[in-house]
């Protein structure tokens, strides 16, 4: 490289140099007049006339009316009196005498054990007995010989014909003649009640039925051995009664207090979706089930089944009439849940674009006014806008609830929901 072209690269540098600070001011400016732009154009959206957001406001009447308060709760079906039958006795089943759904009458036979050792046993305790009996009918013999000869002895032992040792052994004799019959009595006493024992262990072989009923279930076949040790096993499940039957139902915690005897409900399952039938609670129990850490009260409702249309385990849902009201004011439920949307406005955000770009949250005065106050409250449309009135509320049927207040009265018009539209 000769001076020449030195010379012609340094004057191009200092070109180059010269114009970049001219470039960055350039680029400074425009970057400031697009951020100034998106800030008009934000600012001309939200602050355009004619798009803010209208509220409308939907009402609902208040009105006087019958309002029915009811609680629901599920259970299933049961007879009002069922047994369970079982064994006493460990043996093998001879015959079996019923089946599913037989009727059967109390005192009928429902099965049979073999009776083979039992009845061995019943003859060797009646042959005790009568070798019980044969031993006393001889000590009563030998009873009325001492007797006899004691008495005898001592006639003569007042005449001096009879020794006074010899009238003594006689004494003796006799009285243990006597000791020896009452040994045998007891001894027949023993006997008859080993032979009673076994008779009733006889007449237990044969099952039978404790009650007037139905047959719900078979537990054993002919040839099956039962073993009774510490509990009887069950063979039968019957049922006295289907025409009356009894509703088992579970009522949360939450609404046992409004629970009570004589209550009407009625319950639907599923084998008769479309028809309702009627019951009235005899119980509510007080102990309490707990079942995964959900606490619920049995409470039992007498059905009556004439037509043998349910059956026991059918699954129902009943809805119980805790409370009946006539001629009270109601209100929707949607009007005490109802919140108006807190009111827009600059000056509360801080005014200018930016407090229209950076609102702040709203704030509803008249709403932390009335919740001061606790209870419930309704909003009623006045001047366009919704006013909080303090109410006092009673029952509720999960659409309308009762009002115990007169701050409304029927006939107006509370707010229950908003629709927004544009202007």
């Amino acid at each position: 490289m000769d001076i020449n072209d030195a010379d012609q690269t340094s004057a191009i540098s200092q070109v180059l140099n010269a114009e970049r600070p001219a470039r960055r001011v350039w680029l400074r400016r425009v970057v400031a007049a697009l951020v100034l732009l998106t800030f008009a154009a934000a600012a001309y959206v939200l602050l355009k006339p004619g798009q803010a957001s209208a509220v409308r406001y939907e009402t609902a009447e208040v009105k006087t009316g019958n309002l029915t308060v009811t609680v629901t709760a599920t259970g299933t079906l049961q007879p009002v009196n069922q047994v369970d039958v079982g064994s006493e006795l460990s043996g093998i089943i001879d015959t079996v005498a019923v089946d599913f759904n037989d009727r059967v009458t109390r005192g009928q036979v429902l099965a049979r054990l073999n009776t083979d050792r039992l009845q061995a046993r019943v003859v060797e305790s009646r042959a005790g007995l009568d070798s019980g009996k044969a031993r006393l009918q001889e000590a009563k013999a030998t009873v009325q010989e001492t007797r006899l000869r004691f008495e005898r002895c001592e006639q003569l032992a007042a005449r001096k014909l009879c020794a006074q040792e010899e009238l003594d052994t006689d004494r003796a004799a006799y009285a243990r003649a006597k000791a020896v019959e009452a040994s045998a009595q007891a001894q027949v006493a023993v006997a008859r009640a080993t032979l009673s024992g076994n008779q009733t262990e006889l007449d237990k072989a044969e099952i039978r039925s404790p009650i007037d009923g139905l047959v719900l279930q078979r537990q054993i076949e002919p040839g099956q051995t039962v073993a009774a040790s510490l509990q009887a096993p069950v063979l039968f499940t019957l049922a006295e009664d289907l025409a009356q039957m009894e509703l088992i139902v579970a009522v949360d915690e939450a609404d046992v207090g409004k629970i009570a005897e004589g209550q009407q409900a009625v319950f639907t399952v599923d084998a008769y979706p479309e028809r309702d039938f009627p019951a009235r609670i005899t119980q509510v129990r007080f102990a309490p089930q707990t079942v995964e850490g959900v606490v619920t009260y049995e409470t039992v409702l007498s059905v009556d089944n004439s037509d043998l249309s349910l059956r026991p385990g059918m699954t129902a849902t009943a809805v119980i009439t805790v409370e009946q009201l006539r001629g009270v004011k109601l209100v929707p439920n949607a009007a005490l849940r109802f919140s108006p949307p807190a009111e827009k406005s600059g000056r509360r955000s801080g005014g200018g674009v930016f407090g229209a770009l950076f609102r702040r949250p709203p704030h509803d005065r008249r709403k932390a006014d009335v919740d001061k106050n606790g209870g419930k409250k309704v909003w009623l449309l006045r001047d366009g806008a919704p006013e909080a009135v303090p109410v006092k509320t009673g029952a509720s049927d999960g659409k309308f609830t009762e009002l115990r207040s007169d701050a409304v009265q029927p006939g107006e018009l509370v707010v229950i929901d908003t629709v927004s539209a544009k202007k």
